[in-house]
Formats: structure tokens, C-alpha cells, sequence
């Protein structure tokens, strides 16, 4: 992907000098990844507005560096954004961008006592071009989901009555891990009966039961790039009251899948979502956003919820996730990770969306 990095670079240049500003320290580990594939746990990137871009980053990592990204001048230093801050000024930057969201007091602080130069903060530039997906990435997700995909159908034969929560996420977890996973995405939600009604349920020892709802909220890492799946099933025959609620979520989550165009406000695509739940008296159950990005983070923007700004573009990368959550009876939620497209939404995620009773 070096050229691919290369004009990742070049626009967030172009963009550097249109704030006004020599060059751009990045700090953030993720937005170095972006910009240059280099994976570590310390590193900075100095990218100016004219000339090329400098990578910094310990000895740990300088024979990785050498190899992903040999187009770039590497300065080996512990103290990458001070090497790089200093490398700056000497050059004859007199304002240097950084990342405040990333930057701590005192790191700003230390970098301004070693280098006369003023730091200014430019937003989040580097996440900003992160949020629209070139092809390259997408194959990423792609295979991430189809990663994701394949572990739920090689453990659904596992969930029983019986069986304990954690034993279903350790299962998910290995499973995406045997399919070709780099790791889970995150730690995964494996919610049954009461359980349910938490959204971000930690699971735990409670063992599966005949009647139980069970959600599902998991994801493979593949190449970096982050999947999001959830599925609700039932152990054994579902209640009225639980087919009800199933229907009335999945329609809610179709609903917004098709709303997810190009120039749709995301408050728009919410609502979809959120409209039916509401109309069916269970706007209050409905307790978070609709979704979110994915991408190299597990949650980017842009981020869907009813009080949230913005339009989808085309290759924007989002999950829809619309839950109804029930206290001490269950929950139930239905996601999906998809990709925005021209031509309608990409779905990455493609099992079932059935209620399976298991």
C-alpha cells in the first residue's frame, strides 16, 4: 500500500497549508498507521504543508519502518514527537499543527520548552479523510465481516441451554481467531435472558436457559480494519412477546439500512430506526445511537444518533444497530456493518437476520 499511503499524505499536505500551518505533528498511533502502515506503540509523523513527510519512532521499530514504509526518512528517538517537534523548528516551521484531541497538557507543555515554535491546534484533520474509505480498505472490512460471518455459523451448534455466556464469547473469539482473525475487534457481548436489557452486557458465568433471548455483539480484526455484527437468537421456542419485539427491531434496522444513502443527515437515518421502535411504545428502550463508522477503529465517525450532525457520503463504512431493551425481561438488537454507497448500501455483513431458534 505505499503509494496508497503516499497520496494519503499528499492530501492531508494540501490540506495542512490551507489552515495556515508549516506541517502537521501526528501523534495519534492510528492516524500514523493511516498515513505511513507502520504498526507500533510509539511513533509520530511530522507532515508538511511543502516537502516530504518524517517518520519517528524508537529502535523497537526502525527495521519494521525500514520495511513498510521505505520511502520515508525515519529518525530513531524514544521521544518521537519532541524529535520531530525539534526537527521542525530547525527547518524554520514557526507554526506547527498538532493533534489536540491526542496531545496531553503536559506532552504540549514539554514540547513547546524544547523548541521555540508555536503550536496550533488544526481539528481532526488526519480522522477527517479517515472517514471515507478507498477500495483498498473496504476489501479489508470485507473480509473482516466474512471472518465475522463464518464464526457465528461455526458456533451456533455450540449455544445451548446450559452452556455459559463466557464459554459462547471465548468460542466466537477463537473461532474468528482459527478463520484468519488478527483478534477480535473488541471484547466481545454475549448477553442471554435479563442480561439482554444491558446493552454492553460483560459476559459472564449465568448459563444459557430454555426461553432466553440471546445477543450476540462481536467483530474480526482482519488487516487492521474492524467488524461489528449482532444477532439475537432464542434458546428454544420464543415467546409471543419475543417474536414481537424481534419483528419490531429488524424492521426498524431494515428501515434504516435503506435510509443509509449519499447526502442522507445522519440524525435521518437514526430516525428511520428510531420512528418505528417509537411507534410501537418502545422509544425509550431504544437507549443509545443507531451506529457508528468502522474502519481502523472499532468506532469512527461518523456517529448516527438523533442529536448528531452531518450527511453520509459514498464509501463511508457504518454499522446500524437499533435495540429495544427490556429491564428484567431480555433485549433484543439487530446489526449489521455496511458500506454507503451510490448505488445503494453495501451490506458486509450478510447472515441471517431471521430470528434462529436454536
Amino acid at each position: 500500500m505505499g503509494e496508497t499511503h503516499i497520496e494519503r499524505r499528499r492530501r492531508l499536505a494540501a490540506r495542512v497549508g490551507e489552515r495556515d500551518a508549516g506541517a502537521l505533528l501526528v501523534t495519534r498511533l492510528v492516524n500514523v498507521r493511516y498515513l505511513t502502515g507502520l504498526d507500533s506503540s510509539n511513533a509520530a509523523l511530522l507532515v508538511p504543508a511543502d516537502g516530504p513527510a518524517v517518520l519517528a519512532t524508537d529502535g523497537r521499530y526502525a527495521g519494521m519502518a525500514a520495511q513498510v514504509c521505505p520511502e520515508l526518512r525515519v529518525v530513531v528517538e524514544r521521544g518521537a514527537a519532541a524529535a520531530l517537534t525539534a526537527l521542525a523548528a530547525g527547518g524554520g516551521i514557526t507554526r506547527l499543527g498538532f493533534e489536540a484531541h491526542d496531545l496531553t497538557v503536559e506532552r504540549h507543555g514539554e514540547l513547546t520548552a524544547r523548541a521555540e515554535i508555536e503550536l496550533a491546534a488544526l481539528g481532526r484533520l488526519v480522522e477527517e479523510l479517515r472517514r471515507v474509505k478507498d477500495e483498498e480498505e473496504i476489501g479489508l472490512l470485507r473480509e473482516a465481516c466474512a471472518i465475522t460471518c463464518r464464526a457465528f455459523d461455526a458456533v451456533l451448534p455450540e449455544i445451548r441451554a446450559g452452556v455459559t455466556e463466557r464459554a459462547v464469547a471465548i468460542a466466537l473469539e477463537r473461532a474468528m481467531v482459527d478463520l484468519g482473525a488478527e483478534g477480535p475487534a473488541f471484547e466481545s457481548i454475549v448477553a442471554s435472558g435479563p442480561n439482554g436489557a444491558i446493552p454492553h452486557h460483560h459476559p459472564g458465568g449465568r448459563e444459557l436457559q430454555r426461553g432466553d433471548l440471546l445477543t450476540l455483539d462481536f467483530g474480526a480484526r482482519y488487516g487492521g480494519y474492524h467488524a461489528d455484527m449482532t444477532r439475537t437468537v432464542a434458546i428454544g421456542e420464543p415467546a409471543a412477546w419475543q417474536r414481537e419485539v424481534y419483528d419490531l427491531v429488524r424492521a426498524a434496522q431494515a428501515a434504516a439500512v435503506e435510509a443509509a444513502v449519499p447526502g442522507a443527515e445522519t440524525a435521518a437515518v437514526d430516525a428511520a430506526a428510531r420512528e418505528i421502535i417509537k411507534a410501537a411504545g418502545h422509544g425509550e428502550a431504544f437507549t443509545h445511537g443507531l451506529g457508528h463508522g468502522v474502519g481502523l477503529e472499532i468506532h469512527e465517525a461518523p456517529l448516527l444518533g438523533y442529536d448528531r450532525t452531518g450527511r453520509l457520503v459514498d464509501r463511508v463504512p457504518i454499522t446500524a444497530e437499533p435495540g429495544v431493551y427490556l429491564a428484567g425481561r431480555g433485549g433484543v438488537r439487530v446489526e449489521d456493518t455496511l458500506v454507503v454507497r451510490d448505488g445503494g448500501p453495501e451490506l458486509l455483513t450478510t447472515t441471517t437476520r431471521d430470528l434462529l431458534v436454536l
